[in-house]
């Protein structure tokens, strides 16, 4: 350590650096620890299965008396999706798909077949949370018609027509392995049967699903020439699941939002409350930022005569600016040190806590990046000072 800095270093204050160091580290761990919450929670709503996923809404309208005369009003016209797709929440709008035959499915039993009428309705792939699911896919060649059916359906049979009936309750992989045997009367009066078996179970569709490319063929080859009115339901792809906007929106075309609307709302809660967290975060990390300027400009004055005279002979610009600016560096390194390892401490207080719920751990690079951004930017912005400082010494 050479003597100018050694000179300009013993009027430093020690307390104006920890206050400086801890309130800056605090800013940086409410910030860094707000984003890695987030980035940990948002694998809560980014499962298919997850709780709090409700970013595909399924709408229909509300039936009233008037259903019971015309069919039609329960319909969504081609005006209504339109409008609908131009709501700056929306995504994309895919349309249900209705099958427009009747459709029995039997259950060989030894001679003894057990039948009940079906329903069968189809959307997009992209609107399901089971098109990944092996067996799927149809076409044209396929033997056999890949079926999901709502999780409900299976756990009102297992707890309650199973329980009075005496009855076998039945896990997912044991109906999953059951053979189904589709028989369907088209419009003519023929009767067609076909292979099917259940592939999947969904817990955000209430409705029989089969593959879309199957529901548009048996319709063209059995249908009743109905499939081409509107659609009564659709999937919604939403932006911003929660917004109050899809509330006011649906309640004021008197649309109903199928499922536990309460999950879009706790994921939207979710992502408020971690903003607000971080602004609050980033308003102390610049309040630290205005303290060390402050406490660097009112040190600086009280050193101008010294740092004149150390510049009138002949020390350079960058020598005498150097205490300064390492004092600066050196604090904000170690804030960000510290709110490094608050942010690792306190994640690992809630990952377990949260585990049980779906959570999986996030990247840790978010928190990284942000805290590294926000001390380059405090520790620059004080080493550009210090720099003009010292320039207006000279020129005195």
């Amino acid at each position: 350590m050479n003597l100018i800095t050694k000179l300009l270093r013993r009027n430093i204050s020690p307390a104006r650096m920890a206050g400086f160091v801890v309130s800056n580290f605090l800013g940086l761990l409410i910030v860094c620890g707000a984003l890695q919450f987030y980035t940990d929670a948002s694998t809560l709503w980014e499962s298919e299965e997850s709780f709090l996923r409700n970013d595909r809404l399924i709408l229909n309208k509300r039936v009233g008396g008037e259903a019971l005369a015309d069919s039609r009003v329960s319909q969504f016209t081609d005006a209504e999706i339109s409008d609908l797709e131009k709501q700056p929440w929306v995504r994309s709008v895919g349309r249900f798909r209705s099958a427009d035959f009747r459709v029995d499915a039997i259950l060989p039993q030894g001679g003894r077949d057990l039948s009940t009428a079906l329903f069968f309705e189809s959307v997009p792939d992209r609107y399901l949370d089971v098109s990944n699911l092996p067996g799927w896919h149809y076409d044209s060649t396929s033997g056999t018609v890949p079926v999901v059916i709502p999780r409900d359906y299976l756990a009102l049979y297992n707890f309650g027509f199973a329980t009075s009936a005496g009855m076998p309750r039945l896990s997912e992989q044991l109906v999953s392995g059951i053979p189904l045997l589709l028989r369907i009367r088209s419009a003519d009066g023929s009767v067609h049967t076909m292979q099917a078996r259940i592939v999947g179970f969904t817990s955000r569709m209430n409705t029989i699903l089969v593959p879309d490319a199957f529901l548009r063929d048996a319709n063209s080859r059995f249908g009743r020439g109905e499939a081409g009115e509107g659609p009564t339901r659709l999937a919604v792809e939403v932006s911003r699941p929660g917004d109050t906007a899809i509330a006011r929106y649906l309640e004021a075309k008197d649309f109903e939002q199928a499922g536990e609307q309460g999950r879009g709302s706790a994921a939207f809660l979710l992502r408020v409350v971690a903003m607000t967290v971080g602004a609050v975060g980033i308003a102390i990390t610049l309040m630290s930022l205005l303290i060390l300027l402050l406490s660097v400009s009112l040190l600086m004055e009280k050193n101008r005569d010294r740092i004149h005279s150390l510049l009138m002979l002949g020390a350079p610009l960058l020598e005498v600016g150097r205490p300064y600016s390492m004092a600066v560096i050196a604090g904000s390194i170690s804030a960000l040190v510290l709110a490094l390892v608050g942010v690792l401490l306190l994640r690992s207080l809630y990952l377990p806590a949260l585990t049980g719920l779906g959570l999986h751990e996030g990247g840790i690079l978010p928190s990284l990046i942000a805290g590294a951004a926000l001390t380059l930017l405090v520790a620059g912005l004080n080493v550009i000072a210090v720099r003009r400082r010292i320039s207006r010494a000279w020129r005195l």
